[in-house]
């Protein structure tokens, strides 16, 4: 049976991850530093599948034990996002780029370890210098040590000579929303609804600008997906990971929270410079892996503003679901 190494297993996309693993049947072993705490692996953490190990993979020692054993590699664990990358770069650096490089040549050099994927972004693509869509073949430019150090993590996976039967893989993930058991609200759909249905007001920067948005469930799914592919569609290869009709302005986000709480203020504070601007093609997941989202920005919203009304939420507004 094939034993799945998650790290950054308790965190907002890994927990999920975790769950979708065991559900499949997969012997899972999660590590993570807890930076955030533990309390989204309590459910599973009694799984007779899932072994925990609590570690910062900074620590050669925690690299080794968290390998020894396992057939395949997610590789989750990172600083996440400009503002915590820009606030400690230091640890970011260490945690995300070098710690990172030392645990794919550790898995590199293990023949027993065969898939490795790495969770990029879409962040990579920074700012388009036209309103076509971006793919996978497209110039990264990257504007933000967070998305720097994932392009330079992604050349080297994918650039690296590797043995033959270890397959590095680059998922390119789309900005994340929707309900987690490690939930965070510092992100952009989750925090749109969060203050809209607790306050009924709604403060926008620059709402003319381009993202794609991808379900925290859908892109777990996505690692499923390159853990039970071919070998020769996903080595050393990469993918946008999302669907090309889920790009979206902010201000068509207010559009779909209206038709929520139609009552809700909303106020758009113009920006006519920011660093990230792309629309991006979803096509080569789909035709190559036939992968398809099940959930859509309008369904996450839906959930979210349940999930604050029933209260399973008690103070969405503590530090406890930030990551800074």
């Amino acid at each position: 049976m094939r034993k799945i190494l998650v790290t950054g297993a308790a965190g907002y996309i890994g927990s999920v991850l975790v769950r979708q693993l065991l559900a499949k049947g997969y012997k899972v072993r999660g590590v993570d530093a807890l930076f955030f705490g533990g309390e989204s692996l309590i459910s599973i953490y009694n799984n007779p599948n899932f072994e925990f190990i609590k570690g910062d993979l900074r620590n050669n020692l925690i690299i080794n034990n968290s390998i020894n054993g396992v057939t395949d590699v997610v590789h989750l664990a990172a600083i996440v996002g400009d503002p915590a990358c820009a606030k400690q770069p230091d640890i970011a650096t260490q945690i995300n780029l070098e710690t990172s490089k030392k645990l794919f040549d550790a898995c590199n050099n293990k023949n027993e370890i065969g898939n490795f994927v790495f969770a990029s972004t879409c962040s990579n693509y920074g700012k388009m210098e036209h309103e076509a869509y971006v793919t996978e073949e497209s110039e990264l430019r990257p504007v933000s040590l967070y998305s720097e150090l994932k392009v330079e993590f992604e050349k080297y996976i994918l650039k690296n000579e590797v043995r033959d039967s270890f397959v590095p893989t680059a998922l390119r993930f789309a900005t994340v929303y929707g309900l987690s058991p490690r939930m965070r609200f510092d992100l952009t759909v989750n925090e749109f609804m969060r203050d809209t249905t607790l306050n009924q007001k709604l403060e926008i920067y620059g709402e003319q600008f381009w993202r794609p948005y991808c379900h925290v469930e859908d892109l777990a799914n996505s690692c499923v997906k390159v853990l039970e592919a071919p070998k020769d569609k996903i080595k050393q290869n990469v993918f946008n990971v999302g669907d090309t009709n889920e790009n979206y302005q902010k201000k068509i986000i207010a559009e779909m929270i209206i038709n929520i709480v139609p009552d809700v203020i909303v106020k758009y504070v113009h920006k006519d410079e920011d660093p990230r601007n792309y629309r991006v093609d979803f096509s080569k997941i789909k035709k190559e892996l036939n992968f398809k989202i099940t959930k859509t920005v309008p369904d996450g919203l839906k959930e979210i503003h349940n999930a604050l009304l029933d209260g399973i939420i008690s103070d969405p507004y503590s530090k406890h679901y930030k990551n800074i």
